[in-house]
């Protein structure tokens, strides 16, 4: 190709070099003299630029090795989200045995099944886009930001819930232990103790996090051991007896009712996904098979044994049902027992909230990058590091929410069975949307599409079945998914109220400061990877970001290797996109290099644009990278 027809358009004369779309050879070109009077008309801006950047990939590479020493092991990952999956032994088995009666095991064992299935289907996911975010980086990579912000909304209300109904439970066993503790006040002092915790940093919660789990496993498996013994030297007649009881409903309700209110124990499943970047490498599926082997061993096992040792006619509060077990198994040291499995409660439940305060942190701040929240949450302490902003209104909020109920967590449990359980669906859908979508993108471990269906439909059979169980679920649910919802869809759709705003009488009073603020929001530049000059391939690219993104200028960037491989009609296609697309200045800037992560990397540092306002196409298995070395970059089409 003759290097004369890749002569830049504009030259250094013309390009406003203070600011970084000079760099990218952005070039004011608004005419707004061939627009009427809007904000939203920026008019074209069409510029050709050769950069020539050196990416140092051995600085690359000591840098991501240094990341990778700090990174979570298998265990120390496990323990985060597994004090929130294990502790459910504590509020879900009793529940399930009232409900269920002596069927409450095949209850338990259906739950187990789902989440064995669930083990895939995050599998997969976490290994093809191994990012913050959960449910809400599934969608953001396979659907748009508006579905991507309604998951990220119920995912918030899950984790806002579950801190509040785990710092009550464990205050509540406190209680127990010592009447002259408020709830309350012991509530609200919880959350403000895990939220320093969080604040001192993910490495140090991670140690804290795995003394409480070796804790709380040791205290179960000497109940299990306890519990077997006493029920070789007792013998059977109390499990006979329960056995003899009639039908709490019928044989195939009670057990679905059981399986519906026992899905619940597994939440903290999905909060594994949510600091999956904190993660090493291959660790993710690990700690999902951790997660999965406890619950499969405690919890059927002591659902079981409490059968077998406890009468029903003794069950009058669901929540005590451990304690009165401990108390059963272990007559030596009866009392004292039970108070060791009163304090592994309350330790182990203080475990789950710090797995909501961790898993809230890494789900805001990847939606913060994304623009969906206000960015003051990125500000970041100078001592430990950590994005306090975050940590301390998300304290306010759980601090709110039990005053307003009174310490009645009831309510509370009724918004997080809806939005856990619609987390769970979602997820799934996104797993089949990957499929489809970004079905040549690498993963370690592929769901079977009967897997995934199979548990898209036991959890959403749970969710209906919560539902009937209790339709006041929905009343309450409705009431905070919508003020979450609202700050959300507010951040996506701000340029098109001040549009509005500009447009109504307000434009008197407002006008210049209107003006500003859209500049403002709207100055973020973006960049979209192309291998190829494809227009169709281009013009979807363009009408995901004018569809998604808030921004008035996109670039196209090229990295080459060779000046004859720069395919030959990209710059021709990029202006007549640029023409067609008057709202969005579109440029384009050639790279000379070698398309890696290290390069990406300098791209973002030399031009200042975050690499989560990149955006790439869908790489096949043979390209040399995986998703996660990209630092964030977003697939948007096949």
């Amino acid at each position: 190709m003759d290097p004369k027809e890749i002569t830049p358009l504009v030259t250094s004369k013309n390009m406003d070099t203070n600011d970084n779309r000079g760099k990218l050879g952005y070039q004011n070109l608004k005419t707004t003299g061939n627009f009427h009077d809007s904000l939203e008309f920026v008019g074209p801006g069409t510029s050709i630029t050769h950069v020539n950047l050196f990416a140092d990939e051995d600085e690359y590479n000591t840098k991501k090795a240094q990341q990778v020493k700090l990174a979570l092991g298998s265990f120390l990952a496990t323990t985060i989200s597994g004090n929130d999956i294990t502790s459910s032994c504590f509020y879900t088995i009793g529940l399930v045995i009232a409900c269920s009666g002596v069927w409450s095991f095949l209850s338990m064992l259906l739950v187990v099944l789902v989440l064995c299935l669930y083990q895939s289907v995050y599998s997969e996911v976490g290994t093809a886009l191994p990012l913050n975010g959960g449910t809400y980086n599934i969608l953001l990579n396979t659907t748009n930001k508006l579905v991507a912000s309604i998951a990220a909304s119920l995912t918030l209300l899950s984790y806002t819930a579950t801190a509040v109904v785990s710092a009550s439970t464990s205050a509540t066993y406190a209680n127990l232990l010592y009447p002259k503790i408020p709830i309350i006040p012991a509530t609200i002092c919880l959350l403000g103790f895990i939220a320093i915790l969080t604040w001192i940093g993910i490495g140090e919660s991670a140690i804290m996090a795995s003394v409480l789990f070796c804790f709380h496993v040791s205290v179960l498996s000497v109940l299990v051991v306890a519990s077997v013994v006493k029920l070789i030297m007792t013998g059977p007649e109390t499990l006979v007896a329960n056995w003899n009881l009639s039908p709490i409903r019928s044989i195939p309700m009670d057990i679905f009712y059981g399986f519906c209110l026992g899905l619940l124990g597994v939440s903290g499943f999905e909060s594994s996904s949510n600091y999956i970047e904190e993660q090493a490498a291959n660790v993710f599926p690990k700690t999902l098979r951790n997660m999965t082997i406890a619950v499969g061993i405690f919890n059927p096992t002591l659902t079981f044994l409490s059968m077998a040792l406890i009468s029903m006619n003794y069950i009058s509060n669901p929540r005590n049902v451990l304690l009165l077990l401990g108390r059963l198994a272990n007559t030596s040291l009866g009392y004292w027992f039970e108070v060791v499995v009163s304090v592994d409660a309350i330790l182990v439940l203080t475990g789950a909230v710090l797995t909501s305060f961790v898993g809230i942190v890494g789900l805001v701040r990847r939606m913060t990058l994304d623009r969906c929240l206000p960015q003051f949450l990125l500000n970041e302490g100078r001592w430990r590091k950590t994005n306090h902003w975050i940590i301390f209104l998300f304290y306010l909020i759980t601090c709110s929410l039990i005053l307003i109920v009174r310490g009645n967590t009831v309510t509370l449990s009724g918004v997080y069975t809806i939005s856990f359980l619609s987390v769970l669906i979602l997820f799934a859908i996104g797993n089949l949307l990957l499929k489809y979508k970004r079905s040549k993108l690498p993963r370690e471990y592929r769901a079977p599409i009967p897997v995934v269906l199979l548990a898209l439909t036991l959890v959403a059979s749970a969710l209906v079945g919560n539902l009937v169980f209790n339709i006041m679920y929905l009343a309450y649910f409705s009431i905070y998914f919508f003020v979450s919802l609202v700050v959300i869809v507010g951040m996506l759709t701000r340029t098109r109220i001040i549009i509005y705003m500009y447009h109504s009488p307000l434009r008197k009073l407002f006008g210049e400061k209107l003006k500003k603020l859209f500049k403002k929001i709207n100055h973020q530049e973006m960049i979209f990877f192309t291998k190829t000059d494809d227009i169709s391939i281009l013009n979807k690219a363009i009408s995901y970001v004018r569809e998604n993104e808030q921004t008035d200028c996109l670039h196209i960037v090229h990295v080459y290797e060779r000046e004859d491989k720069i395919p030959l009609r990209i710059r021709w296609n990029v202006t007549i996109l640029d023409e067609m697309y008057p709202k969005l200045s579109i440029c384009l800037c050639l790279i000379k290099g070698k398309f890696t992560p290290a390069m990406i990397e300098k791209i973002s540092e030399y031009f200042k644009i975050p690499k989560n306002f990149m955006y790439i196409t869908t790489p096949s298995d043979k390209f040399p990278y995986k998703i996660s070395e990209m630092g964030g970059v977003r697939l948007i089409t096949h």
